[in-house]
């Protein structure tokens, strides 16, 4: 069965740039076949994934942080365990995970500095909207050839 849903995770933190990842997803998938969900942080991005990979309803379930470093924690160690965690949801159920998670080495809350990033946000929610297509459409041709 081809599934024509896809999934799109959110972060809330820094919702300002980060929403821009799901403006450049639908620049290529219709809005009609996204399900969006927010969740407070990266954090809580693995879980849920694993939840909505394992409805079998998405061909592909897209996560978008942004992790900075604020001065109180080692936000490499939060990316570090966010991208691992969509990667084990995407083995554990067999439905692509994708991650639109950034950590940049420089980052300051200047205009200048969010412009860049949303700008980023959008080309790399549409390069995720291509990767689930192309990864649908090559999972579809594997399973008529088996």
């Amino acid at each position: 069965m081809t599934h024509t849903r896809y999934a799109f995770i959110k972060a809330n933190w820094h919702s300002d740039i980060v929403d821009r990842a799901l403006d450049g997803f639908l620049e290529l998938i219709p809005a009609d076949q996204v399900d969006v969900f927010d969740v407070p942080g990266a954090f809580e991005m693995p879980l849920l994934a694993r939840d909505l990979a394992q409805t079998g309803k998405y061909a592909a379930v897209t996560c978008a942080a942004f992790v900075v470093d604020g001065g109180i924690y080692r936000h490499d160690f939060v990316a570090q365990a966010v991208v691992d965690g969509l990667m084990r949801a995407g083995m554990d159920t067999g439905i692509p995970v994708l991650s639109v998670s950034l950590t940049p080495h420089q980052y300051q809350e200047t205009d200048h500095h969010n412009a860049i990033y949303r700008d980023h946000f959008v080309q790399k929610g549409r390069e995720a909207a291509q990767a689930a297509l192309m990864i649908a459409d090559t999972r579809a041709k594997v399973a008529q050839a088996a």
